[in-house]
């Protein structure tokens, strides 16, 4: 949890002008530890972290997506020894997208064409038995 730089101030003033640490722990309702840390601290302002240090190398993974486009998230991990969601974040605020692999497309767009061929050859099948049916009825009536 962030504290105000005001509480901080206020805290640290306390045990520098003679308080304890126990005590202004409970008088302004604030961890132990985070005092301790406050007074090791040069200033007591607020840091602000934008990335953390992990294992990943970024740059070794921009370079990877562009010689391997088509590897899966799980293979990249395997070869970084990290986690697939390690990848998906990096990748995420890299903005890189995975794109989706143009042979499954093609091979969609070859099963629609086959079904449309079945079923015209079936609506064909279909129109002249109906027309055989309505010849039929069209007897039937005239007699």
């Amino acid at each position: 949890m962030a504290y105000s730089l005001d509480l901080r101030i206020r805290v640290i003033d306390y045990v520098e002008n003679g308080g304890s640490v126990v005590k202004a722990a409970k008088l302004f309702q604030v961890g132990r530890a985070s005092i301790y840390r406050w007074l090791n601290r040069e200033t007591l302002a607020a840091t602000k972290v934008k990335r953390r240090n992990r294992k990943l190398d970024w740059s070794a993974l921009r370079k990877d997506v562009a010689e391997n486009p088509e590897a899966r998230l799980i293979d990249r991990a395997k070869k970084f020894r990290v986690r697939p969601s390690a990848i998906s974040y990096a990748l995420k605020q890299m903005k890189i997208t995975r794109k989706k692999n143009s042979f499954v497309i093609e091979k969609e767009t070859d099963k629609k064409e086959y079904n449309t061929i079945e079923l015209s050859e079936n609506s064909s099948k279909y129109t002249e038995e109906k027309v055989l049916y309505s010849l039929m009825n069209q007897d039937l009536k005239e007699s």
